[in-house]
């Protein structure tokens, strides 16, 4: 394990996420103590699996590389089962669940040792081909195009956009956190921007967006979030990546929407499922797929667009 050293701007954002964690939690602690009905359990859940969560984020992009990248391959296995679990396929899919999953440890075998080429193309070219081949040796036909759609949609979503997030990690960037800190800015960006959605949304939210699909999502907290992701991407900038002032602003406002868009597409998902949640996993939170949602899309299009940009 590395040296921690306040002066890393890595580390010094990791004690801030957990000195803004024990004021939460002590805020919490109070509400409870008046709450008779018990009626803020949910959120002191909620809390309580951010510890856990942000523990174990921060020690797996900390210890090294290796162990950062088998990390972010084992939330891909997670999210995968999950939405294996929750999608209603036929009893012949069940034989091609192997090919899937070995796709998980090739994709990241491939971002361990930087084989940008294959690594983009391995799941939405080969794996996009080969899977419905596969499918069709079963020899059953019903429902081919329901389950070659649901099986290759969940590949992409889970592992082939997720990656992207470890991928992020291996840039060579030449700023003091390095492509450490590049995952730091995205990760803090997009669940700041679901908190900051979501507390603009029940101090001022009257104008809904979708109200058939996500009816507590309003105009007033996807501006408010957006805002409050853009300043923080402003003031995040200049210590974790390269980025100047005006792209750091774009940066923001592109993690803000695109976290938005993957937020309200799961949701989409849930309700055609019948379901409220993808799983029980994170005690207040759901499942992976629940707190992984907005990750889905922010993940590649942030990966793409620092590579454009600037590599």
């Amino acid at each position: 394990m590395p040296d921690f050293s306040l002066s890393n701007p890595v580390h010094a954002s990791i004690v801030a996420i957990f000195g803004l964690l024990f004021v939460a939690s002590i805020i919490v602690f109070f509400i409870r103590r008046k709450d008779e009905k018990d009626e803020h359990k949910e959120l002191a859940d909620r809390v309580k699996s951010w510890w856990f969560m942000i523990v174990v984020f921060s020690l797996a992009i900390l210890m090294s590389p290796l162990v950062s990248v088998v990390f972010f391959g084992f939330i891909s296995f997670l999210a995968f089962k999950e939405f294996i679990s929750i999608i209603p396929l036929r009893r012949a899919d069940r034989r091609v669940l192997f090919w899937a999953y070995l796709t998980i440890p090739i994709q990241y075998t491939l971002v361990g040792m930087e084989w940008y080429g294959l690594f983009i193309v391995f799941i939405p070219v080969w794996v996009f081909f080969l899977l419905p081949f596969r499918l069709i040796l079963s020899g059953q036909t019903e429902g081919f195009l329901k389950s070659v759609t649901a099986i290759s949609w969940g590949l992409m979503i889970t592992v082939f956009a997720i990656s992207h997030a470890a991928m992020l990690m291996r840039f060579p960037v030449t700023s003091v956190a390095g492509g450490t800190g590049l995952i730091m800015f995205m990760a803090i960006l997009n669940q700041g921007n679901d908190v900051a959605q979501y507390v603009w949304g029940k101090l001022f939210g009257k104008h809904k967006i979708v109200p058939k699909v996500s009816p507590k999502k309003t105009w007033e907290g996807f501006i408010g979030g957006v805002l409050t992701t853009v300043f923080g991407a402003a003031i995040l900038a200049p210590f974790l990546t390269p980025f100047s002032f005006a792209f750091s602003l774009l940066a923001g406002l592109m993690i803000a929407c695109a976290g938005f868009i993957g937020d309200v597409t799961f949701s989409a998902l849930k309700r055609d499922l019948k379901i409220k949640d993808a799983g029980s996993l994170i005690p207040g939170h759901g499942g992976i797929l629940d707190r992984i949602d907005s990750l889905s899309l922010t993940a590649p299009l942030f990966f793409h667009m620092v590579r454009f940009f600037y590599y």
